[in-house]
């Protein structure tokens, strides 16, 4: 047994790794960080929604994004970055030259604590051998957030509310999120990269919602 696997079972023994959809402490599915019972409930997106969502917005992954999003769980970030960064892997086997994450206002950053979609951005970047440019985009508006508007004001709220930071021209750039409900932000972030000068622009969410899906408990603190 190799040093890091001794460590790494150590580890698991002082703080024992809790699935993140049930959040209890139980085995993980072969290939998932989520346990058996929770995995088999993980549903790849298709048709529409699968052209910018690696998952379906429900049931335990969702319970995992409010835990990570408005709970606190930063720890949260390496398994859901994980399962990210596998259906990135399986998306894009080439060609992407920069990875830049939807970012979020230096206050709701100063509030939350870390910056979810960055995190699992980072997770991402690893995977693919891209460089992640986590200042190349940056939010110059504090909006409302998404969640609490209809489909038409979602688009207003987020317009001009991004600026390019660095120079982006000419590259092939992946743009990822945690949650992709109406496209708005997606819409206008691709919008201000190909200003910028980017060359492609590919868009991917860990999960994809419904415009209508019922907002997370606490969703005035959404990004």
């Amino acid at each position: 047994m190799s040093f890091t696997a001794a460590l790494l079972g150590l580890l698991d023994l002082v703080a024992p790794v809790r699935c993140p959809g049930c959040d209890f402490v139980r085995p993980p599915e072969e290939d998932s960080s989520f346990c058996g019972a929770c995995a088999p409930l993980l549903e790849r997106a298709t048709g529409v929604r699968a052209g910018s969502a690696a998952y379906v917005y429900g049931g335990p992954l969702a319970d995992a994004i409010r835990r990570y999003k408005y709970g606190g769980r930063s720890d949260l970030a390496r398994p859901l970055g994980d399962l990210l960064a596998t259906a990135a892997r399986d998306r894009f086997p080439a060609g992407l030259e920069a990875i830049v994450s939807v970012p979020i206002h230096p206050k709701r950053l100063r509030e939350r604590g870390f910056d979810q979609a960055a995190l699992l951005a980072i997770a991402v970047a690893g995977a693919l051998d891209v460089r992640h440019r986590p200042d190349a985009l940056v939010r110059v508006r504090h909006t409302p957030p998404q969640a609490s508007l209809g489909h038409r004001a979602r688009s207003r709220n987020v317009h001009a509310c991004f600026e390019v930071r660095e120079d982006l021209g000419g590259l092939a750039v992946l743009v990822i999120d945690d949650v992709r409900t109406t496209g708005a932000t997606f819409f206008e972030i691709a919008r201000t990269l190909r200003d910028a000068g980017a060359a492609s622009i590919d868009l991917l969410a860990l999960a994809g919602a419904d415009a209508d899906s019922p907002p997370a408990p606490d969703a005035s603190q959404s990004a």
